[in-house]
């Protein structure tokens, strides 16, 4: 059974495909809709509507607290890869950097099979002959090369 979180994410990214990538919510309205505390929908918009992740959220407070989420504009492959790769850091472990290329999947920023062999060369086992110190670092300036392919 999916988690709580997942199925709020679900329920707002549905929402948001069918208003075509912008959608205005009311917190409390959402939380009575899946039994849950206010602070719930906060948590998972605060964790999983980011601006890495393609989103950019406004919130205004009264009126019943609404929240707009708006699905970043990323008709320019290229333009979304070159505002990513700087803000990806120095060092990523392998589940932060398979829920970035899963985004990227989402975004039809590249393909399944791509996301694949990024998943198959940023992992632990494909990175086992390096020392644990410096795994997450080497993982992170591969994923920055093979985007920076794609941009190029």
């Amino acid at each position: 059974m999916a988690r709580l979180s997942d199925l709020i994410e679900d329920f707002i990214k549905e929402m948001m495909d069918a208003m075509d990538g912008v959608v205005e919510i009311q917190r409390n309205e959402l939380a009575s809709r899946f039994n849950c505390v206010p602070s719930q929908i906060n948590y998972v918009i605060s964790t999983r509507f980011t601006a890495d992740k393609g989103y950019y959220v406004e919130s205004r407070r009264g009126g019943g607290g609404y929240i707009t989420i708006r699905r970043l504009n990323t008709d320019s492959a290229r333009d979304y890869l070159m505002h990513i790769i700087p803000s990806i850091g120095d060092k990523l472990t392998q589940h932060t950097c398979e829920i970035f290329i899963k985004n990227f999947v989402d975004y039809e920023i590249i393909n399944e099979q791509e996301a694949k062999l990024m998943k198959a060369a940023t992992s632990d086992k494909a990175l086992a002959g390096v020392s644990p110190e410096l795994r997450d670092e080497v993982r992170t300036n591969i994923l920055k090369n093979m985007l920076m392919a794609l941009v190029i």
